[in-house]
This record gives structure tokens, C-alpha cells and sequence, in this order.
């Protein structure tokens, strides 16, 4: 049987616990009860306490070593962690501000090039997204290009003389997919073209907001290649395998109104009026407890990832996780006294 091991750091009140296996919760129960029969009944006792300490009082964490197992690491927000200021520093190829408190808004600045996608913005985007990640003051990114085109593709003037061994010596857009990793969530608004590599960009985003004249693709199949920043892996599983194919063999674009009806994109705005909507949206969300908001979105982001059983699992662990925080305690009271909460995201 497969399991699913998870690290959580900073989830739960104590932060050192490791690993649960949640497909084996019966197994930490005997281990617990058992455990004096087998003689050994101070780990049994040690176990029993470090689970208690955590909330979780009857179950001890069980390594196991032959099966395979998949390994889901976060690190959610934390109040304590080390203050970094996002937006400090200024770049080359974007643009960072703070349009209202809480939400960091990221503007790729390529006008000339239409945004297109080169190592040196990625680089740039790459660390102004950590920044921001690890600013305990923000709680939600907006990521965005200019009203005629959110990003183009990628700088075909730097790949085009390429070879495969040096796409494969440095790794080539692998770098490209680190966005994917950023904890606080992220709302792509795209205006204009997003195609190739830009499409794929905003697919990494939590959530799509389109401006109504925006044009989505992938047309590398032009260019003799194929989508290689996961073009073919996410476009699919939001509009579905035939039309994703029809896209991607084809090379023709599709509209706003279009990526909306098929998932892609959650809500159209007028072009003028995206921006503005999309940090509306950041601020509501970053106005939540970061715990709850950053648990909510790995949960949905594991439902791509495995199957349902496990996908269940892997949400309630984190559900009863959220019961050791003073957010939940907070938001229920409030609940209960027809109150605004007051979230500490802790």
C-alpha cells in the first residue's frame, strides 16, 4: 500500500514533528496500546507525550521504509519568522509595489518585447516572489503584465540557438516552475496575449483573472518544439484532454470568455478594470488567517496530485491541524459573538 508522508513545520503548534503517515493511522493506535507488551513501553510513553503536544493525542509518528511513498513538504506562514520587506529592492525587467496593505503586486516589465519570457526576468520574478513569501506583512500576490500583453512566450532570440546539450547541461526553464512553489497564494490578471511560456506562467497562479480581450495559447508546436514549462500537464487538466490537445496541436489561440466557460479562467473583467479587481481579491484573501488560507491551498493544489483517498487525507490532517491555532479559536469566537475576527496567523 502506498503512503503519504507529510512534513508540516509550523503547522502545528510544535514544529519538530517530522512525519506522520496518514495511511497507517490504525497502525499508530496499536503501536500505542501495544507497545508495553512489546517492552517498550518508555518509547510508547515519549511517543504518547509528543503527540499529545501537538494535538494529536493518540497517534505516534511510524516511519515506514519499503513502501514508496510520496513526500509533501510546506512551510506555512509564520509570525515568527525572520522580517523580510518585499518591494525594497528594484529590478531590471519588473516592477513590485504594495497597492493596498497585504498584497504585493508583481508587473512584469518588458514593453518592448511584449514581456517575453528571458532568463534574467525569470531570475528577477523568481526572487521578487520569495520576497514577498517570506514578508510576514504580505498575504497575497498579484502577478500581471501590461494591458496589452501579460508576457508573449518566451524570448525565442535567447533560446534559438540553443542545443541539446546545453538545455540539458544547465537545466534550461526548469527554473521557470519555481512560482509554483510559493506558499501565499497568487492571482495571475492577464491582459493581452498570454501565450506560450506567458500562458504557462499564469497557469502556475492559484487563480486566473482575464481581462475580456485576453488571448491564451501554446503555440510552440510552430516553432518546432512542444510546451516545456508544463504547458501540456496543466492546460490539460483544466479544459480537459481533447481540447487541450486541439490547443496545443493547432497552435491557435482562445479568448478570455473561453478559458472562463472551460475553468481556465475564474472570473472576465473589463481590460482597464482587471488589476484593480485582482488586488480587490488579494486583499480579501490576505485578510484571512494565513494558517487556514495557505492550508486551503495545498489542499486544493494536492487534488492534482494524487488520488482521492489520499488527496482526503492529506486535507484532514491539515483541518485538525488548524484546531491547535489561535486563528480557529479566534474565528469561531467571533463567529459565535457576531464579531470581525482579529487573525494573528498563529
Amino acid at each position: 500500500m502506498r503512503s503519504l508522508y507529510i512534513n508540516v513545520p509550523g503547522l502545528f503548534p510544535s514544529t519538530s514533528l517530522a512525519r506522520e503517515t496518514v495511511h497507517h493511522r490504525t497502525e499508530m493506535l496499536r503501536t500505542i496500546r501495544s507497545s508495553s507488551r512489546l517492552g517498550v513501553r518508555a518509547m510508547s510513553t515519549a511517543a504518547t507525550r509528543r503527540a499529545a503536544q501537538i494535538g494529536f493525542h493518540t497517534r505516534v509518528p511510524t516511519v515506514v521504509t519499503k513502501a514508496p511513498t510520496l513526500r509533501m513538504q510546506t512551510t506555512p506562514f509564520s509570525s515568527s519568522a525572520p522580517a523580510q520587506t518585499f518591494g525594497d529592492k528594484k529590478y531590471e525587467h519588473i516592477l513590485t509595489s504594495t497597492p493596498v496593505p497585504k498584497v504585493a503586486l508583481v508587473t512584469l516589465n518588458r514593453p518592448k518585447a511584449l514581456n517575453a519570457l528571458c532568463t534574467p526576468l525569470i531570475k528577477e520574478l523568481n526572487e521578487a516572489l520569495q520576497a514577498a513569501d517570506a514578508d510576514p506583512t504580505i498575504g497575497a500576490i498579484v502577478l500581471t503584465g501590461s494591458e496589452k500583453s501579460f508576457a508573449a512566450g518566451a524570448d525565442i532570440k535567447e533560446m534559438k540557438d540553443k542545443t541539446v546539450t546545453s538545455v540539458l547541461n544547465e537545466n534550461f526553464i526548469e527554473e521557470w516552475g519555481n512560482m509554483a512553489n510559493i506558499k501565499k497564494p497568487i492571482i495571475a490578471a492577464v491582459n493581452g496575449f498570454a501565450l506560450g511560456g506567458g500562458c504557462e506562467l499564469a497557469m502556475m497562479a492559484d487563480i486566473i483573472y482575464a481581462g475580456a480581450k485576453a488571448k491564451f495559447g501554446q503555440p510552440e508546436i510552430k516553432l518546432g518544439v512542444i510546451p516545456g514549462a508544463g504547458g501540456t500537464q496543466r492546460l490539460t487538466r483544466a479544459i480537459g484532454l481533447y481540447r487541450a490537445n486541439h490547443y496545443i496541436l493547432t497552435g491557435e489561440m482562445f479568448t478570455a470568455q473561453q478559458a472562463a466557460d472551460w475553468g481556465l479562467a475564474a472570473k472576465v473583467y473589463e481590460p482597464a478594470q482587471l488589476v484593480d479587481e485582482s488586488v480587490k481579491a488579494a486583499a480579501q484573501i490576505a485578510s484571512y488567517g494565513q494558517l487556514a488560507v495557505q492550508a486551503a491551498k495545498a489542499s486544493v493544489h494536492q487534488s492534482a496530485e494524487v488520488g482521492l483517498r489520499a488527496g482526503l487525507e492529506f486535507e484532514r490532517v491539515r483541518f485538525h491541524g488548524l484546531f491547535g491555532t489561535h486563528d480557529q479559536k479566534e474565528g469561531m469566537a467571533a463567529f459565535a459573538e457576531k464579531r470581525e475576527p482579529n487573525f494573528k496567523n498563529e
